[in-house]
């Protein structure tokens, strides 16, 4: 399948959890067209984009390992992204692949995520976190920052203090999600 093909068999996709799974099941059996996904993904004007972050993230929940061999241009095509529907699953990819940064600590896990990519990382999180965005990105981004911090030292000050000024204009899910992440940091 080529690039063209794909985006057409995006087209299908629907928000169905079953459906994206399909697809994804696609992408896994040809992973070069991961490289695809990513690129789609950062069409904003095209409702399609949003179709392929789905994707992305359903084939990265499954196996973190399919992003490794393009995870330079998923960490570079972050600041492109603008459409709510196209944040919040590269959000969650981010969590995913923080989250194995630090907590499998494998020489594998350790050097899949270089330095500048950590870094790409936290900028675009304070982005989702401070932006206009719906509560999921923001919520993924609090933990993705929390992770972060135990390495770069500027972002756990930061958080507290973005947390703490926006938490009064926040929704209930936002609050309930920052009051655990001010619980950890303020210990």
């Amino acid at each position: 399948m080529n690039k063209d093909e794909l985006y057409e068999a995006l087209n299908y996709v629907n928000a169905t959890r079953e459906n994206r799974s399909k697809m994804a099941i696609t992408v896994e059996a040809q992973p070069d067209l991961m490289l695809y996904l990513i690129e789609i993904s950062q069409e904003n004007l095209d409702p399609i984009s949003c179709k392929a972050s789905w994707v992305l993230e359903s084939v990265v929940k499954t196996n973190l390992n399919f992003i490794i061999p393009v995870i330079d241009q998923f960490i570079n095509s972050l600041k492109y992204l603008t459409l709510e529907s196209s944040i919040r699953p590269a959000s969650k990819i981010c969590l995913l692949l923080v989250q194995y940064h630090f907590l499998k600590k494998t020489s594998t896990s350790i050097s899949i995520l270089k330095e500048y990519h950590l870094v790409t990382i936290s900028e675009s999180a304070f982005d989702w976190l401070i932006g206009n965005h719906k509560v999921a990105p923001k919520a993924y981004s609090m933990t993705t920052l929390l992770f972060l911090g135990r390495k770069i030292e500027w972002i756990h000050p930061e958080l507290l203090q973005t947390l703490k000024q926006n938490y009064v204009n926040g929704s209930a899910a936002y609050k309930a999600r920052a009051r655990m992440t001010l619980k950890v940091l303020e210990k």
